[in-house]
């Protein structure tokens, strides 16, 4: 007893941190910030698997399945890291209803799941989404991740087709209240500011002015993308996120 002691007492400091909870959620946090996805979310799958039941473990494991699962190229296994996600969301919002994170990530996995989903189900999950957003915001008004999926949901809305606003009528009655292009816009332009460095916000404000196609919208919409192409590409998303301003700029032209 006393030799393992002695062994434990002499091993560095560092691989002793490294099995604490504490030590290997700073480690997954640190390889989120720095977009590593898969790296980070497997430290967040085994925390979780330690406590089931602490809500940053369930929100971060959420929000990561859905980074994750978008760069699965097989529908059927990126539909199951979004349903996980979904699941594991609700939960914390089970555990805790006023964490904004856990609203947020509901939102985001519903917005990935309408991806492949039928428009009766986009239809359906569109009332949800926007109530998870407007919460979100309620209790944290500048998280930026929330403002962006808003700002997809007022987009979406505003460019739901004739058959699309006739199954909306059907099913509940009229269109969601909102759905403007000019609140994407201000949606948008909040994640801007709240998140200045990140692509995929700007790149979303310059496709709406491009859909929305009225006055200087197509001015403002080159604008956004030549904003876009200043920025330093950090990962995969981002030269996604390039390559959608380049696209942008040669239909506008």
């Amino acid at each position: 007893m006393r030799r393992q002691l002695l062994l434990i007492l002499l091993l560095p400091a560092s691989l002793v941190l490294a099995q604490t909870p504490e030590a290997d959620l700073k480690k997954a946090l640190v390889l989120k910030d720095q977009k590593r996805w898969e790296e980070s979310l497997a430290i967040f799958q085994q925390l979780l698997k330690s406590d089931s039941t602490r809500v940053p473990y369930l929100t971060n494991t959420a929000y990561l399945l859905c980074k994750a699962g978008n760069r699965e190229t097989v529908d059927e296994k990126r539909q199951s890291y979004f349903r996980k996600a979904e699941y594991l969301s609700r939960k914390a919002i089970a555990l805790q209803a006023t964490d904004a994170e856990a609203h947020y990530n509901y939102a985001l996995a519903l917005g990935r799941i309408n991806e492949n989903a039928s428009s009766k189900q986009k239809i359906a999950n569109a009332k949800v989404i926007r109530n998870e957003c407007d919460l979100a915001l309620k209790y944290d008004p500048k998280l930026a991740g929330a403002w962006h999926i808003l700002g997809r949901w007022h987009r979406t809305v505003a460019g739901f087709n004739f058959v699309e606003k006739a199954m909306i009528n059907t099913l509940f009655g009229g269109v969601p209240e909102g759905g403007s292009y000019e609140s994407a816009i201000d949606c948008f332009s909040k994640a801007v500011q709240l998140e200045p460095e990140v692509m995929l916000h700007k790149i979303e404000l310059a496709q709406t002015y491009a859909d929305r196609n009225q006055g200087k919208d197509d001015v403002l919409a080159r604008v956004w993308c030549k904003k876009v192409l200043d920025l330093t590409e950090r990962d995969d998303d981002d030269r996604d996120c390039v390559s959608r301003a380049k696209a942008l700029l040669a239909k506008l032209d």
